[in-house]
């Protein structure tokens, strides 16, 4: 299984588990979808979304719990993103960690991340 990522502020993502339900930030709410990156997208992204700002989660989401509401499309360069088209729901996601800002002002992700 192949996971995939949502880059989140923390303060967002906390609200969303206290109100028992993730529909998204305000760009996914305007967009109509959660937009999710693969590992291989979610390090440029990152840098193009959210160059510079700090208190971020990086949360991933097991796809093949989120059914026909999960679909691909292109977008940048016409790379197929994950979109999901419904509230993700908790049960999909596989783990949440920090998504620091280094000394150089890039952002730190883990291990498991390309």
């Amino acid at each position: 299984m192949d996971l995939i990522f949502k880059i989140v502020p923390e303060k967002l993502w906390r609200e969303a588990e206290a109100a028992g339900a993730f529909n998204g930030a305000p760009v996914d709410l305007a967009d109509g979808f959660i937009h999710f990156s693969t590992a291989n997208q979610a390090r440029e992204t990152a840098e193009k979304h959210f160059a510079g700002q700090g208190d971020l989660l990086l949360a991933a989401i097991d796809p093949e719990k989120l059914g026909d509401a999960l679909r691909y499309e292109p977008s940048r360069g016409d790379a197929l993103f994950p979109h999901l088209y419904a509230p993700l729901p908790f049960t999909a996601v596989a783990w949440v960690k920090p998504l620091p800002l280094g000394e150089n002002g890039q952002h730190i992700f883990p291990d498991s991340i390309p």
